[in-house]
């Protein structure tokens, strides 16, 4: 398919950080339900359990989500690590006030659980020290030089590293989202859907980014049509 050999630069309409209301919320909602359909959550879960299980579960681990929408992947976070016994300090970040506020609102009943507005080029962020940072469906948003960079300075903060799931670049990812994304009732969401599948990823780029990056990388590619690669500093 024209357009799909190369990442896409086309901006989203999420990518509006004043974007607020009810369409803000049912459209982080819809894009919440879709990412547990189709394995993104377990995706993200595997990879911290992954990086959790040499850790002894008597200390204190603190995990940033980059990007963390309605705070969807904390709460899975949350009840994870109350199965397996972790000791988790969840703290979401995200640039739009809106999704932050909607993100405590959902999550007020988890004391471990909290959210901030916070831009992830800004100096509050830098200055920031925790032992995971997670990415779900977050890289795709930016350019091949602000992902090594990003990845590269949220490594250096990161205790014991990074976990990134996004998604494949793939013709057939993209008819197929095509087609069940005329159901969604959500113009938002099926936009937004196309065009991160357009800015997505092929295993090449990830490793072209791995080169630039010290530390151990893992790429391996999951249904449906998602990387998780985890960069650690161990």
């Amino acid at each position: 398919m024209k357009g799909l050999k190369e990442r896409s630069d086309q901006f989203e309409i999420m990518d509006d950080m004043t974007m607020s209301g009810p369409e803000l919320r049912r459209t982080l909602d819809l894009l919440a339900s879709i990412n547990l359909w189709l394995g993104g959550n377990a995706l993200t879960r595997d990879g911290v359990g992954k990086m959790l299980q040499p850790l002894s579960k008597e200390k204190t681990i603190r995990i940033v989500d980059l990007g963390c929408g309605n705070g969807d992947m904390l709460r899975k976070l949350h009840v994870f690590g109350k199965k397996n016994g972790y000791d988790l300090q969840l703290l979401g970040i995200d640039a739009n006030p809106a999704s932050v506020a909607y993100a405590r609102e959902l999550s007020a009943d988890m004391d471990n659980v909290d959210f901030s507005t916070i831009n992830i080029f800004s100096s509050e962020f830098r200055e920031m020290e925790y032992d995971i940072a997670i990415a779900t469906l977050f890289m795709h948003h930016f350019s091949d030089e602000e992902i090594t960079e990003l990845i590269s300075g949220i490594k250096k903060k990161s205790r014991i590293g990074v976990l990134v799931n996004d998604l494949h670049r793939s013709e057939l990812a993209y008819a197929l989202f095509w087609v069940i994304s005329l159901f969604f009732g959500n113009h938002v969401a099926r936009n937004d859907g196309l065009v991160s599948i357009r800015k997505a990823f092929r295993r090449k780029d990830l490793e072209k980014y791995a080169q630039k990056i010290k530390g151990k990388s893992s790429i391996k590619w999951r249904w449906a049509f998602r990387y998780q690669w985890i960069i650690l500093n161990q």
